[in-house]
């Protein structure tokens, strides 16, 4: 009986140990999220484009502001001379349009973080199918990202293919910025046959 019950035992453990070898190996890689949109030249276009309507809606305000400084000097000049009624009601009207630029300054900051905010969205979501296309042409079990959100906590440099999905999107990006040149090229050139 006890032989029987050790050659039990050393069956089962002889099956455990023959399944435990036949684990199926997965192809991984990580791409850093990060500097996949730092070096993303869709993702710069973005944002010099609201770099340069910030500064071209700031330059508005700045005007605005200007005025108002100038005025608020005159204020503090003329405040004595024309007495406590005039100082009061006029310090009033220069507090309000201090805080109606305040309020345009936040207005069109909340505007340009919420328009870049969608377009970048966008991307993000362009990127995320595009990575995923790539893993299944490429084989792959599981792609991790890491950078600001990191979903890995370790891996071998060899498993990064930041550099290759950077590219692919950029080739990508060029591609399509071209053909909407051209397309653009083609209705002009349309136009001016029509007149």
């Amino acid at each position: 009986m006890k032989k029987t019950l050790t050659l039990l035992a050393l069956v089962f453990t002889f099956i455990a140990c023959e399944k435990t070898t036949q684990t199926k190996e997965f192809k991984t890689a990580y791409i850093d999220t990060s500097k996949m949109m730092e070096e993303s030249t869709e993702a710069k276009d973005i944002e010099a484009k609201y770099k340069e309507k910030a500064k071209v809606m700031g330059g508005q305000l700045d005007a605005e502001v200007t005025r108002w400084k100038s005025e608020a000097a005159s204020f503090q000049k003329n405040a004595q001379a024309n007495g406590q009624a005039w100082a009061q009601q006029k310090g009033a009207e220069l507090q309000k349009r201090e805080q109606q630029i305040s309020y345009a300054q936040e207005g069109m900051l909340r505007q340009l973080q919420q328009e870049s905010g969608v377009e970048m969205d966008s991307l993000v979501k362009t990127y995320k199918k595009i990575i995923k296309e790539y893993g299944k042409n490429k084989g792959f079990d599981y792609i991790y990202g890491t950078g600001e959100a990191n979903s890995v906590l370790y891996a071998k440099d060899q498993y990064d293919i930041t550099k290759e999905i950077i590219k692919m999107v950029n080739d990508m990006y060029k591609t399509i910025d071209k053909k909407e040149a051209k397309d653009e090229d083609s209705s002009a050139v349309n136009t001016e046959e029509k007149k």
